[in-house]
């Protein structure tokens, strides 16, 4: 998941955050979370994903939302891409709604 952690800084993704879910319960072991600026943007944010996790033999179990560019949500099972439009994350503000789920993002952004 690091290298699609990258994928998306390279992408020039802005605040990224990775959740854990574990010990929630939930239905995925992480959220990743990143905004862009406009709809193209998003959309080359959810290629370079793509790529970055097919490059480890990974595939999606999900895709949607990549026509419009608003809300790309990309689902490996236990981890799920979410990459907004702005206003959309704003709108329906997942962090809140997973705000008991620990962030994890520097252990997924450190280089070495």
């Amino acid at each position: 998941m690091q290298r699609s952690v990258q994928a998306l800084l390279d992408k020039k993704a802005e605040k990224l955050v990775v959740l854990n879910l574990k010990t929630l319960n939930a239905f995925a072991e992480y959220f990743v979370l990143a905004s862009a600026t406009n709809e193209r943007q998003c959309q080359a944010m959810s290629d370079a994903v793509e790529l970055a996790m097919k490059a480890e033999g990974r595939r999606t179990y999900s895709h949607e939302g990549y026509s419009k560019g608003a809300w790309i949500l990309l689902d490996y099972g236990d981890v799920v891409f979410h990459l907004f439009h702005e206003e959309a994350r704003r709108f329906y503000g997942l962090e809140r709604l997973w705000g008991d789920a620990p962030e994890e993002t520097q252990a997924f952004t450190k280089t070495t």
